[in-house]
This record gives C-alpha cells, sequence and structure tokens, in this order.
C-alpha cells in the first residue's frame, strides 16, 4: 500500500521530534509509535549478549561462503570473539582490529537476521554511531532470503547505510539489481552530513520500504527515493523477503586499503534496530 502524502509527512514530523533529544545520550530507551505501523520486530541490545535469536554470526574471510575476500578483496577475518562483539551498556559494539588471524591482517564482524527475521515491507531503522578512517566501511544493509529471481544481483540488495571511512560525513543509500555479475547495475544517491561527521554521535538511519518503491532518510531528512521506473528496463526485485546484516568490514574494492592515516580500533555502536509494518 502507497503511503499517503499526509500519512508521509507525520512520520517525517515524528522523526524530527524524535531526534531533537536522541543526541545527547548513547541510548534511547523510547520506542516510537509511527501512525500507521506497528512494532513487528526490534532489538535494544539491553542483554549482556547478542540475541541468538534474532541473529547469526558470519565467520570467516568469506570462502566460506563461496566469497572469498567477501566478493569485494576485503581484508578482514570475521569472528565472534568478544573483542570483535559484543553487547554491553545497551549497545550492539562490532570492533575492526588492526591484529594478524590466519591469512587476513585484520579482524572485526559481521551479522545477518537470514532465517531468523525474514520479512517484506515496512520501517526499518537502526540508531548508530560509526566508524571512520581510510579503508574502514561499515554498513547496514539487506539481502533476499530466497534467491527468487537468481544469483547476486537478480533478486536484489538493499544497502540502507554504507560509509567509506576516508569520507566520514557522507553516507550512502544504494540498490544492487539487474544481470548477473559482472553485467550488475546499482543505483543510489549519498548525503552528507551538514557539520562534523557521522563518528562524532548518534544518527538513524531508516528506509521506508513499500510495494514498488523505497525511501532512505538519515534522522529526519528523506534524501532519496526509487520506483521500479528508477530501474527500468531491469526487474524490479524489491517485494521479497529480505533479512539485515551489520558488519564493518576492512578494506576492499570501494574504500580502498588503510594507510598510515587509519587508526585502530574502530568500533561501530548500534543502539537498536528496529523494523516497522503498515498495521493496515
Amino acid at each position: 500500500m502507497r503511503l499517503s502524502l499526509l500519512l508521509l509527512l507525520k512520520i517525517c514530523l515524528l522523526l524530527i521530534s524524535g531526534c531533537e533529544e536522541r543526541s545527547v545520550s548513547s541510548t534511547d530507551t523510547d520506542i516510537d509509535e509511527i501512525p500507521g505501523y506497528e512494532l513487528v520486530w526490534n532489538d535494544e541490545f539491553d542483554q549482556n549478549s547478542l540475541d541468538e535469536s534474532s541473529w547469526e554470526y558470519m565467520n570467516g574471510n568469506g570462502s566460506e561462503y563461496g566469497l572469498d575476500g567477501w566478493g569485494n578483496n576485503e581484508l578482514q577475518y570475521y569472528t565472534n570473539n568478544s573483542r570483535n562483539i559484543k553487547v554491553e551498556d545497551g549497545l550492539l559494539v562490532i570492533t575492526a582490529l588492526n591484529e594478524k588471524l590466519g591469512n587476513n591482517n585484520y579482524t572485526s564482524a559481521r551479522i545477518r537476521t537470514k532465517g531468523l527475521v525474514d520479512r517484506k515491507f515496512g520501517i526499518i531503522e537502526a540508531r548508530m554511531k560509526l566508524p571512520k578512517g581510510q579503508g574502514i566501511w561499515p554498513a547496514f544493509w539487506m539481502l533476499p532470503t530466497e534467491n527468487v529471481y537468481g544469483g547476486w544481483p537478480s533478486s536484489g540488495e538493499i544497502d540502507i547505510m554504507e560509509l567509506v571511512g576516508h569520507e566520514p560525513d557522507v553516507v550512502h543509500g544504494t540498490v544492487h539489481y539487474g544481470q548477473r555479475y559482472p553485467n550488475n547495475s546499482k543505483t543510489g544517491r549519498p548525503y552528507r552530513i551538514e557539520q562534523g561527521d557521522f563518528s562524532d554521535d548518534f544518527h538513524v538511519f531508516r528506509i521506508v520500504w513499500e510495494e514498488n518503491v523505497i525511501r532512505w532518510f538519515v534522522d529526519e531528512t528523506l534524501y532519496y527515493s526509487i520506483t521500479p521506473s528508477t530501474l527500468s528496463p531491469e526487474n524490479w526485485p524489491f517485494n521479497e523477503d529480505f533479512h539485515l546484516l551489520l558488519n564493518v568490514a576492512v578494506g576492499g574494492d570501494w574504500p580502498g586499503n588503510p594507510d598510515e592515516t587509519t587508526s585502530f580500533p574502530q568500533k561501530l555502536q548500534v543502539d537498536y534496530v528496529r523494523w516497522y509494518q503498515s498495521s493496515n
């Protein structure tokens, strides 16, 4: 169901009022009510460890999933070691370290909800404070639970938030789609913060995802939207179930590798992840 303009304006007003107080503390214990929506799943990270009824660790260098270097020539080895991922003080903390493990010179963590939290449509958001530095690549994103239209990226990928660390004041909202690699397609848009960068404070990154439309927000600002015509003549694969992923990569084709300016450790701090769906 399409959001009416009035409802979209109500959501924007709610986001504005909610964001005015969120910067004063690392955690936000209030769960917003959004007109026309109900909260169907959330993780407030208020336990002592990761909730494995919702999240699965994805350990290794990608070869375990047929993706050496995670498909992007990344340099990290993902672990579930508490040095790389832990829940403390109401936050999920993913830490990238400059330490050798096997043939990799960096460690970090990656988790997903595949088979545990899989849905389509709704408002999906996370409140996060991001790492920075050359070669650092945090992401909050979504992949299809079933490859209905074929392998990547024909069945789609939704990047709610990505940041390449040499541009710490810019995040990107993107989708991947179309023909199989290397004839794949993508479209997206960057969003630049007006003051400071995304490592200075917590911000809310979200999409409003409905049938045949996806909209990207940072805090109260709507900065990008797409419909099937945006992807034409390629297929729109985004009306199927997707799941969530969170990770911090090190190096790779897009951000490039760390250099002498990159400091470690680098931390992605996540206050919460919430998924609302239409109550109609």
